[in-house]
């Protein structure tokens, strides 16, 4: 199966920023916030990065596919804008397409295209809850640069 990183259509922009607005909220209150501070970060970096409800114009917004079949979708871009460090902001692979190496060849296909725009290191944040992403990316090479923690009290 081939896998290959396609800019995201305009036709599928609206409803996926909708979907990764609602799901960020959702992933920050697993990892400890309430609600309004989950929502105000997420509201926050939709206004940074998505102005007018369109990505930056350095940021790139991929669907992931698999062959012809949409199977998720990788979004990155330099932070800040114009650096030479790159951040993937989100990856996502759909529930019924995980654990079949897309994530992994996702990644490895948009370090290839941000290191060709002058990339010279790509960093990410993953929630502590997030083993197998965390594993992923250790196979990857990522290497923790900061570690939060929290006890509910």
């Amino acid at each position: 199966m081939t896998v290959r990183l396609d800019p995201m259509a305009q036709s599928r922009l609206a409803d996926w920023i909708e979907t990764r607005h609602a799901r960020y909220i959702e992933s920050r209150m697993l990892a400890g916030e309430s609600r309004e501070v989950a929502t105000q970060k997420a509201v926050d970096s939709r206004q940074e990065n998505f102005p007018g409800d369109r990505p930056l114009d350095t940021h790139l917004v991929f669907d992931v596919r698999a062959d012809d079949t949409v199977v998720g979708h990788l979004w990155r871009g330099p932070s800040p804008s114009g650096a030479t460090e790159w951040w993937v902001f989100d990856i996502e692979i759909d529930e019924a397409h995980r654990r079949r190496g897309y994530a992994r060849r996702a990644l490895e296909l948009g370090h290839a295209a941000v290191k060709h725009r002058g990339a010279t290191a790509i960093g990410l944040n993953v929630f502590g809850y997030n083993a197998v992403a965390k594993d992923l990316y250790s196979a990857l090479g990522y290497a923790v640069t900061a570690t939060q923690m929290k006890k509910p009290l």
